[in-house]
């Protein structure tokens, strides 16, 4: 029996994972007494239990579907996409204990408390609120994406000759012999046109092909269609999120994300053993090594350049330390760590689970990875998008077994999507509660702003449910969430460690950042929209082609036959204008063109073209601060792609933080703010006690003493409120710097695995 797609055994998986869910949120239901319990889970979490919270929500927007379609891209390289927040992972040993300190309920908290201000508190928690909401859009695109391809419809089968000279009436057959209706199909086809320009040496392309290529990528058509409507899913998605979370608030959250975290665990390994044994059926090898072997033999040498791939040559050193700075800078403001660490009973469970936690997200990727670049030799020759891919493999490596196993890949999928979406969602609920219903109408009581927190995360997961039904492209939306965080991270930051930061400093920086990188940047193209096919505003950055050197593979071999075989189906005038691929035997060197360059310099997402008139268009937010600096006489389009945008993300980092630091001086702090300031500071340096009432008694010794620790700050005598490490610091920060070097060392040697190192 089956239904959209799935067997009878896969539902009853899916169905027992949605019953798990929803028994814990009625449980955790009956322990929520006020506010501190539905938002903090009354703060009672230890070491465990952070742990899996911090991995759950951090496990999401890169899961193994986003590792597959960059691999499948850019070979091992493409891992690097998902592990560029590695390097900024050692700083949450340091910021985790902030987030225990403050002993506050929501971040929003933060900010009223520091600068003396409610409106602040409450300004940041709308924008947070929005950060959240499209962070949780990125976790709806990856699930929905992999799950449609995993419920398929029949695709027609298209001889490889009709694929560039199909007519309408071809169209129709083709239709007729599928699932796909007409406009499905014509897209089908066009994918088909992508994919066979794709695989062809760039140096073979004539320029007609080029310019096609260019104008279906930019088209992005779909290769793959489900019998499950897409709004359909992600309703039933948003229902379940609502059924168990908002009933328990955040100990449901937690509790459920070490039932989740499991199933997140096996989303990492479930297809590895698959796909081995169907490699080594495949190709005759035998066990684990002989599957590694395998991998090296068969597909390009380029696949396994873990740095300096040609594909990710824009993922330059400078680039990765850029985003490394900003991923550092602005995560740390965000609600959701606060919350994650907050929840802790003490500060070593937060900074602990804070820290592990994410790594054990990191190690997960390496697995990714791996199981990544086994399903590309298996699949991607039939998979046109690599978007696919995970869906696919899923769906061919499991589903024959028919014993629920697509079930369970599903189930981990939504554990990795819910476990992300419960804490994105409470972490919001909970701002716009404390920090702008609250302050509205104070005086209720602690069951009502319960109450209304339950509404308002409703209302959230439903708000992301709508923006996912209207953009699905996942990097576009990770990038928003990146980048948002610019405009009110300086704040937090300056606010922790300098204690002459002023609330109109803030504002200022709020102001200027807000209206330079998002306001104008949406407004002007929406006033102006001739801006958008402007000519000036559509430069790209110079081509460039990089030659590397290989000795072929199998694979290689296959690209190579294809790729001749496509030149000789050219007309004789386009066949004169370029040269014959020449014939390639396997373990032949042979030299391999990368076309480098052409991207855009001015809109966030790219250019695209506009299917109502075929012109190409900036699409996304217009970067005014690159229009400027190319105006002044600096002419981008002669820099790297990686140049502008590391240009890019250093201004938008640091900018705010040089108003602050200006306006600082110019404007100084009110009596209302220095009144604050000793209270905010000595409890920043007052250690919290896992009892309520002992840590409340040493919280009132130290606010009667303010300079009790001042014998621990690294700048005495000056307005800089850093402290000197102590033991704990040290070590804790040396070996989580150590985790960054030993999670590369393992990319590494499982890359490497069965080629040069064991060759």
């Amino acid at each position: 029996m089956n239904m959209f797609g799935l067997s009878i055994l896969d539902l009853i998986v899916i169905s027992l994972f949605f019953l798990v869910l929803v028994v814990i949120g009625l449980w955790a239901m009956l322990r929520v007494k006020n506010q501190e319990d539905f938002f903090m889970g009354g703060r009672r979490f230890g070491k465990f239990v952070q742990l899996f919270a911090a991995f759950g929500q951090a496990t999401s927007s890169d899961t193994g579907p986003s590792v597959a379609t960059t691999t499948a891209n850019n070979g091992a390289a493409g891992v690097w996409a998902s592990l560029m927040m590695l390097f900024a992972t050692p700083s949450y040993w340091l910021t985790g204990i902030w987030y225990r300190r403050l002993r506050v309920l929501t971040m929003g908290d933060f900010y009223t408390e520091r600068y003396a201000s409610r409106f602040l508190g409450g300004v940041y928690s709308l924008m947070a609120s929005i950060s959240m909401m499209l962070l949780l859009t990125v976790g709806f695109i990856v699930m929905t994406k992999t799950v449609l391809v995993m419920t398929p419809k029949a695709l027609p089968e298209i001889p490889v000759a009709k694929v560039f000279t199909a007519t309408e009436a071809d169209m129709v057959d083709f239709a007729a012999n599928s699932e796909l209706s007409a406009d499905e199909t014509l897209e089908y086809v066009q994918a088909l046109k992508l994919e066979r320009y794709k695989s062809r040496d760039f140096a073979s392309l004539t320029a007609a092909d080029v310019e096609q290529m260019d104008y279906l990528k930019a088209l992005n058509p779909r290769s793959n269609f489900s019998h499950i409507p897409k709004n359909w899913f992600i309703w039933i998605t948003v229902l379940f999120v609502c059924l168990y979370s908002i009933a328990g608030g955040l100990e449901a959250a937690f509790i459920s994300d070490v039932f989740q975290g499991v199933f997140i665990i096996i989303l990492s390994v479930i297809l590895l053993p698959f796909a081995f044994i169907e490699i080594n059926n495949i190709y005759g090898s035998s066990g684990i090594m002989g599957a590694f072997r395998t991998l090296h033999a068969q597909l390009p040498e380029s696949y396994f350049e873990i740095f300096g791939s040609p594909n990710t040559v824009d993922f330059t050193w400078y680039y990765i330390i850029a985003l490394g700075i900003m991923a550092t800078i602005n995560v740390a403001a965000g609600a959701n760590q606060l919350v994650a660490a907050g929840a802790a009973r003490n500060e070593s469970a937060a900074r602990f689970g804070l820290t592990y936690g994410t790594y054990l997200k990191r190690i997960t990727t390496v697995f990714w990875g791996i199981t990544a670049l086994a399903i590309v030799l298996l699949y991607s020759g039939k998979v046109t998008d690599p978007d696919n891919l995970w869906g696919y493999a899923s769906r061919a490596l499991l589903g024959p077994l028919n014993m629920g196993l697509i079930g369970l890949m599903i189930a981990a999928l939504l554990a990795a999507l819910l476990s992300t979406a419960d804490m994105m969602m409470l972490a919001t609920s909970g701002l716009i509660t404390k920090n702008l219903y609250e302050p509205l109408f104070p005086g209720k009581s602690e069951s009502h702003y319960v109450t209304v927190g339950r509404i308002l995360g409703t209302s959230i997961v439903v708000i992301a449910a709508f923006i996912v039904m209207r953009s699905d492209n996942l990097f576009d939306q990770l990038k928003i969430f990146w980048e948002w965080g610019v405009v009110f991270s300086a704040g937090f930051w300056m606010g922790i460690l300098w204690r002459r930061t002023s609330r109109k400093a803030v504002w200022y920086s709020i102001l200027s950042t807000l209206v330079l990188f998002f306001v104008l940047p949406i407004a002007l193209p929406s006033l102006f929209p001739d801006l958008r096919s402007n000519s000036y505003l559509l430069k790209t950055t110079q081509p460039f082609v990089i030659e590397r050197q290989y000795t072929s593979t199998p694979m290689d071999v296959t690209l190579n036959q294809s790729h001749i075989s496509a030149w000789e189906k050219l007309p004789e005038e386009e066949q004169s204008l370029t040269t014959k691929p020449s014939v390639l035997q396997l373990g032949d060197s042979f030299v391999k063109s990368y076309n480098i360059g052409g991207n855009r310099i001015f809109w966030t997402h790219g250019i695209q073209v506009n299917p109502e008139t075929s012109k190409l268009e900036g699409n996304g937010l217009l970067s005014l601060e690159l229009v400027m600096l190319d105006a002044m006489g600096w002419d981008l389009s002669s820099n790297k792609y990686a140049v502008n945008e590391t240009i890019r993300i250093l201004i938008r980092t640091f900018f705010p933080f040089l108003i602050i630091f200006i306006f600082s001086f110019l404007y100084k702090q009110t009596p209302k703010e220095l009144s604050v300031l000793d209270r905010f500071y000595v409890k920043m340096k007052t250690k919290v006690l896992e009892d309520k009432d002992e840590d409340q008694r040493e919280l009132e010794i130290s606010y009667a003493n303010p300079h009790r620790f001042d014998h621990r700050r690294m700048f005495p005598n000056t307005q800089w409120e850093i402290l000197k490490w102590n033991r704990g610091d040290t070590v804790g920060f040396l070996l989580a710097l150590g985790m960054v070097f030993a999670i590369i060392a393992l990319l590494y040697f499982l890359v490497n695995l069965g080629g040069t190192i064991l060759g």
